[in-house]
């Protein structure tokens, strides 16, 4: 913005007629300037709109999977074992007595005084567990116990963990510990060598199944317990596919049997049915907020008010959930407790009604909302077309985004324009001040000469 520190000297109020011009030039800017603040409160009205149908999306994807229905509850009697279910468990209660757990194997090496002296020089390290042989190359790296340490736990696939336990035995203190990284039998060492490296071999060499000299070894167990009678042997504390849809985790052995109790439990699914109509009216009333028309011409519209998206939301997520049924029955959301309000569009929850729903026609409630043809599917293709990328949020935002890109440049080049303008009344101004000036010094001097006349006359 230019600035007028020259005018003023004839005396004509030119720098606030300046100014006035700059003001009234400036309007466009300010219609220009509401063109872009309104562009951006609709961009920021379609963030708010599209965050609420991704949550009610989100809540649809949960209810529409199987996963939803038909919930385990576990109990277990005593901290001796724990569980978690999937949908493929069955109610039912069991006995289980566990006699061992499963355990990795150890080997402990004879003590160092050193544990950063190298041992021999490089060498290829050779580990064999269940049969199977894998090598770390150790040329150019260092042989010591900390170097070692370094290289067998860099490796993923050694199958072992490497540690130095310092037992203050003077003079041999430092002892190398190889633990297997899994429990059981089949994940123990059954072999170590090193080949080219003979004083490495000579300290780490393993040959299972009999006694190795410097080598002190805590043998791998498998886990051992009893299902209703039936022994079972793992090679982890953790069981799968022992029980239908239950993982079952070995934490203490018992002296006697502890219970594990499956029973259905129909909250889950409740839970993610309630979750379901909370977004959805919460969705409406998001809705509502943004597209509500206040009357008076002194009170401002909403950002979305009449606008076109918005309605369609609403409109085509209001068919999602009046078209969905299960096909095989005639299960719909009414007939589960879940009514719509007539007057505000909400749905309400009859929770007697749904609660017996669940309890005694679970599967046709799953079905309703699982199905192709389901609530939760139906709900979710639909999200999908406003949501996805290259979706109808995506095409409106970067359609307003464009827009703001463009005002801004109307605003800057109308700017630059108003400058320039005013620069030229300046300059215009400037020459109209220092002429009027010269004509009030002229017209000041003339009536000086005239006065000197008259003077001299009247003498």
């Amino acid at each position: 913005m230019a600035t007028v520190n020259s005018l003023g000297l004839s005396g004509l109020p030119l720098s606030s007629l300046l100014e006035s011009l700059r003001t009234n030039e400036s309007q466009i800017l300010n219609t220009i300037k509401d063109r872009q603040t309104a562009a951006e409160t609709k961009l920021s009205a379609y963030s708010k709109l599209k965050d609420a149908v991704a949550a009610f999306q989100k809540t649809a994807q949960a209810v529409g999977k199987a996963d939803s229905f038909g919930a385990i509850a576990v109990k277990a009697g005593s901290e001796a074992i724990s569980a978690t279910t999937s949908s493929s468990a069955i109610p039912g209660q069991y006995s289980i007595q566990v006699d061992k757990l499963a355990s990795a194997q150890t080997l402990v090496y004879a003590g160092q005084a050193d544990r950063a002296a190298d041992i021999g020089t490089g060498g290829t390290l050779k580990i064999t567990i269940n049969g199977e042989e894998k090598s770390i190359d150790l040329s150019g790296k260092g042989t010591s116990l900390d170097s070692l340490v370094v290289a067998i736990n860099a490796d993923k696939d050694i199958g072992v963990n490497a540690t130095i336990v310092n037992d203050g035995t003077p003079g041999s203190q430092y002892r190398l510990l190889l633990t297997s990284r899994e429990t059981g039998a089949q994940n123990a060492v059954t072999n170590i060598a090193v080949d080219g490296n003979a004083d490495l071999e000579s300290f780490l060499g393993y040959a299972g199944g009999g006694s190795t000299a410097g080598v002190t070894v805590q043998d791998a167990t498998n886990a051992e317990f009893s299902i209703n009678g039936i022994a079972v042997t793992s090679q982890s504390n953790t069981v799968e596919n022992v029980i239908d849809g239950v993982k079952l985790t070995l934490n203490q052995t018992t002296t006697s049997a502890t219970n594990l109790t499956l029973t259905r439990d129909d909250s889950v699914p409740k839970k993610a049915v309630e979750d379901f109509v909370k977004a959805y009216n919460s969705l409406l009333d998001t809705v509502g907020t943004l597209t509500k028309y206040t009357v008076g011409a002194d009170k401002p519209s909403s950002p979305l008010t009449g606008d076109s998206l918005a309605r369609s939301v609403q409109t085509r997520m209001r068919d999602a959930l009046s078209g969905a049924i299960d096909s095989a029955n005639g299960t719909t959301l009414s007939k589960i407790g879940i009514t719509t309000d007539p007057k505000t569009g909400k749905l309400s929850i009859d929770d007697a009604k749904l609660t017996k729903a669940l309890s005694e026609d679970l599967d046709n409630v799953k079905s309703l909302f699982t199905g192709a043809s389901g609530v939760g599917t139906r709900v979710d293709q639909t999200a999908e077309t406003f949501t996805r990328a290259g979706g109808l949020f995506s095409t409106a935002t970067d359609g307003l985004n464009k827009t703001i890109s463009d005002i801004k440049k109307q605003y800057d080049a109308a700017s630059d324009r108003i400058d320039q303008r005013m620069e030229t009344y300046r300059a215009q101004f400037t020459q109209l001040d220092t002429m009027v000036s010269q004509m009030n010094s002229l017209s000041s001097y003339l009536s000086q000469q005239l006065s000197a006349l008259n003077g001299t006359k009247n003498k």
